[in-house]
């Protein structure tokens, strides 16, 4: 499959800026103890390092939709797709429990186990398998009316009483956390259904990309343009699209971010438009655009899992030296509690560090990811590199 520029370069985007995410995760001085996004104790550079990245999840999700429409549509093999989608959809969910997991925790108990981003989109490629025998068009509605109805369906889980019901009602529509043993708890981050609904879009989308350039301006433009006044009307009468409505606040710059907190646990209306929408505006910039920035960032977005795995590995080991630097002995790292290592009593760096940590894990991923990019190109008759 021929690749697309536009579908590198934001999708690289988007990589590079979750990285950002994870480092504040690890090693913001107060990333234990405070939600970046709760407006009573957070600051506009804080928050602004959160919401940032709230376009990160969105457009892969909806990217990798996109893609797997290109494969099949250039396939035109039903049976081959479905199988395709199938078994990297088992591969997904297995990476997430076993390598994704012990790179977020360094547990090699796997004391916790948080489904997220990859199993959302392991279990969206098994279901998406089996739609692909209707049209695109129908595949498109489907999504539609799982993205903008998943928002009336957010109380369903909290109000089942049986264990195994409330688990399976979890998995498809609302975060939870389930303590199974005293030593033991799974965690649903990432419920399938608003993130299916996605990939659904991204797939019904995907025939966008077969037109021509100019084309795909004016396609791109319009939905970017048509998410955001959705998300703009929707977002100011307040009635429906978020659990958290906006309110005005003692200063404006706090009732800017008021307004622009949507909700991504689970993914409301409103995070989508918006999520999306921009998503859209910023392929109508760099659609045939041609430069070395684009090109650079393009390279992570060419192999977003591999660069997905290794990030979680290479910033937490940075955040093991950082803390060993800063006088912190081996014994007083804490691997349990959702601490990621990180001992009790202050520690972590301030917000200008977390920055420059980040760019230096880009630059470290960079040769990396430009290897295994051109080994890719070089052995396209290798099918498991289709895997990674």
């Amino acid at each position: 499959m021929k690749r697309i520029n536009t579908i590198d370069f934001v999708r690289g985007l988007v990589m590079i800026i979750m990285a950002l995410d994870h480092i504040r995760d690890f090693i913001h001085v107060s990333s234990l103890t405070v939600n970046p996004t709760d407006l009573s104790n957070t600051t506009p550079a804080l928050f602004s390092t959160r919401w940032i990245t709230h376009f990160c999840a969105p457009t892969f999700v909806f990217l990798s939709g996109s893609s797997a429409y290109l494969s099949f549509s250039k396939q035109q093999n039903l049976v081959e797709s479905r199988k395709f989608l199938l078994t990297r959809g088992l591969w997904l969910i297995f990476l997430e429990f076993t390598v994704v997991n012990l790179g977020i925790w360094y547990d090699i108990h796997f004391g916790i186990l948080l489904s997220q981003v990859i199993a959302v989109i392991g279990f969206s490629f098994i279901i998406l398998s089996f739609l692909l025998r209707f049209s695109s068009k129908t595949i498109g509605i489907i999504g539609l009316v799982l993205v903008f109805s998943h928002d009336l369906a957010l109380q369903f889980p909290s109000a089942i009483t049986n264990p195994v019901l409330k688990f399976i009602a979890s998995l498809f529509f609302a975060p939870n956390g389930f303590p199974i043993t005293p030593k033991f708890i799974f965690i649903v981050g990432y419920p399938i259904i608003p993130w299916l609904g996605m990939m659904l879009l991204g797939f019904a989308f995907g025939q966008s990309f077969e037109n021509e350039s100019e084309t795909r301006k004016k396609i791109f433009l319009r939905a970017g343009m048509i998410s955001l006044a959705l998300f703009i009307v929707l977002r100011l009468v307040n009635l429906y699209g978020d659990a958290v409505p906006w309110s005005v606040q003692s200063k404006f710059t706090f009732t800017i971010l008021s307004f622009l907190n949507i909700t991504k646990y689970p993914p409301s209306l409103l995070y989508t438009l918006l999520t999306l929408g921009v998503m859209f505006l910023v392929m109508r910039i760099v659609e045939g655009a041609k430069n070395k920035l684009i090109e650079w960032v393009s390279i992570f977005g060419k192999v977003p899992l591999f660069y997905y795995l290794i990030h979680w590995y290479l910033v937490h080991s940075i955040m093991i030296v950082v803390l060993l630097m800063q006088g912190f002995q081996w014994s007083d790292l804490n691997f349990q509690d959702f601490n990621f290592g990180r001992p009790k009593g202050v520690s972590g760096v301030e917000l200008p560090m977390v920055f420059l940590i980040w760019l230096i894990v880009i630059l470290l991923m960079f040769p990396l990811c430009r290897w295994y990019a051109n080994y890719k190109s070089l052995h396209k008759e290798k099918q498991w590199l289709r895997y990674l």
